[in-house]
């Protein structure tokens, strides 16, 4: 749950000087409460008069969606053999790691299934063809730990109310939980769906989720956008009897947005229950709702979540229930209906002061579409992350989806690479998911063209600074200009680095969500 407490991220993006404590996390400064030792003799630590360069952010997610629905990304057909799955999935990572992206999202739940050994419900068929057939093989263990190797984090993407593709449950597993309890789902357009109306299916979606976060290294839980299901045909969602059963006398829609509410709410507290450390958010559609249906909406006229798919993310922010939301503006700037320059600043005010963070989903899949003007340009992709730099709430962006990040569509990748994403990052930092950072490197040399340094403990990974000129005072590390390379700790006592050039090297210590450490100062042998 957060407090309303301000972001501390955004603050620091914000302002036009960064804190020490903000920069570091627990354990810089010297009166620091958590227990911290303080900074060594020598350590390099950011002042607060140091000014920041908004084009070198030193805190920011740059993630990207695999889906695995319908093979969208990975793996890319079914029935592939265990070698070739790991190794299309490898090519992904790589592929997003050249572009300096720090976070994958990867969808291990598309449909009341799972992409890991489960004893709460079958093997995907996206696997291998067949529902409920074993691949031979866990695939989650090596996705999370090939995102770890490449300083990625790893969130585990589920969706939490579709059952089945087809309405006909004979053709699921024996044991798929909608075959086992038919009274949860709701047969409605041709597919099926667990009524969220139900306590019990509440309470099943849960433990699933707890389940995962419980047995497997992961860094997040991410819900997307399908809650209630989006408008079709016009066939009403026939949950009538659980409306009657649980509705206590509100109204139908209220009562539908109520069921999310509680859903979400007990994922967060089982998440931060089981681990603390794991981060848990959703990405909603984009519009909250309109000013037409609403005096404090976006100036918009597209679908309203909040009206069709009863999905109101103000009261996941305003409830503290989400860690961040990352509403998927997939529309270009100037575009009537639903303008990315209206509602970016609308998302921005609606998590201003909260602690809630907030990332843009990307559509990277629409650039080239030929429906859109504005989509057949290079630049309007980019456009959308240097508007970003106005409103410091934002912390980030997540492009659907993963194959596109390498087909690199008008070449946007490579021209976000290059002109926002020229400098690694950082993690932002979400004060409520606690963490400590490591004691500072000890013994950081440089031995030809290596740099070496002792390990900390607690380390996850490490940032490398490299200054060619000018003096190495506090402000060498207050934004990512310097910052050269995040490494993820290996085994051993001793880390190395390959040096690209000469200058000056500075290396600090990061746990697993990023509180950093006080730089030390490389000295020759």
């Amino acid at each position: 749950m957060r407090t309303g407490r301000p972001l501390l991220a955004a603050a620091a993006l914000s302002a036009l000087t960064l804190g020490a404590a903000h920069t570091f996390g627990p354990g810089a400064g010297a009166a620091d409460p958590s227990g911290a030792a303080a900074p060594a003799p020598g350590a390099v630590v950011a002042a607060a008069s140091c000014p920041v360069d908004a084009k070198y952010p030193k805190r920011q997610l740059r993630g990207v969606w695999i889906a695995t629905v319908n093979n969208i990304d990975w793996p890319t057909r079914t029935g592939l053999t265990a070698a070739q799955q790991r190794a299309e999935y490898v090519k992904l990572l790589d592929k997003a790691a050249k572009r300096r992206f720090n976070a994958v999202f990867v969808q291990v739940r598309p449909a009341s299934d799972a992409f890991y050994r489960s004893a709460l419900e079958p093997w995907s068929k996206f696997l291998t063809g067949t529902a409920g057939k074993d691949p031979g093989w866990d695939p989650l263990p090596f996705l999370t730990a090939e995102a770890h190797k490449r300083g990625m984090e790893f969130h585990a993407w589920f969706n939490p109310y579709r059952a089945a593709y087809d309405t006909n449950v004979s053709r699921l597993p024996a044991t798929h939980p909608a075959r086992v309890h038919p009274d949860w789902v709701v047969k409605h357009e041709g597919r099926l769906y667990y009524n969220p109306g139900l306590p019990a299916v509440r309470d099943h979606v849960t433990a699933v989720i707890k389940d995962v976060v419980e047995r497997y290294d992961v860094d997040g839980v991410h819900f997307d956008d399908y809650f209630y299901p989006y408008p079709g045909g016009g066939k009403k969602f026939a949950d009538g009897d659980a409306f009657a059963r649980y509705g206590g006398g509100a109204k139908l829609a209220d009562w539908r947005r109520a069921n999310v509410n509680k859903l979400i709410a007990q994922v967060d507290r089982v998440v931060h229950a089981t681990r603390k450390p794991v981060k848990f958010g959703i990405s909603p559609f984009g519009i909250w709702r309109n000013k037409s249906n609403d005096p404090t909406g976006s100036a918009t006229s597209g679908m309203s979540a909040y009206d069709a798919i009863y999905a109101d993310s103000r009261h996941w922010i305003r409830s503290g229930t989400v860690d961040y939301v990352m509403p998927q503006l997939y529309w270009p700037r100037g575009f009537r209906i639903a303008d990315y320059d209206v509602l970016t600043p609308w998302w921005a005010k609606e998590v201003r002061g909260t602690g809630v963070h907030l990332y843009i989903g990307q559509a990277l899949y629409r650039v080239g579409a030929t429906d859109t003007p504005a989509w057949r340009k290079p630049g309007e992709l980019p456009s959308h992350l240097t508007r970003n730099r106005a409103y410091p709430e934002v912390l980030g962006d997540v492009y659907f989806s993963a194959r596109q990040v390498g087909g690199n569509p008008l070449g946007v990748m490579d021209r976000i690479a290059r002109d926002h994403y020229s400098r690694p990052a950082l993690m932002p930092l979400i004060k409520e998911r606690g963490g400590r950072a490591p004691a500072g490197p000890d013994n950081v040399r440089i031995q030809g063209a290596t740099l070496m340094w002792k390990a900390s403990a607690g380390a996850r990974a490490y940032a490398v600074y490299r200054v060619t000129s000018g003096e190495v005072g506090p402000c060498a590390v207050a934004d990512a200009r310097n910052l050269v390379a995040v490494v993820p700790a290996s085994a051993g006592t001793r880390q190395t680095f390959a040096l690209p050039g000469g200058g000056t090297y500075l290396v600090s210590a990061l746990d697993r969500l990023h509180n950093e450490s006080p730089a030390s100062r490389a000295v020759l042998p």
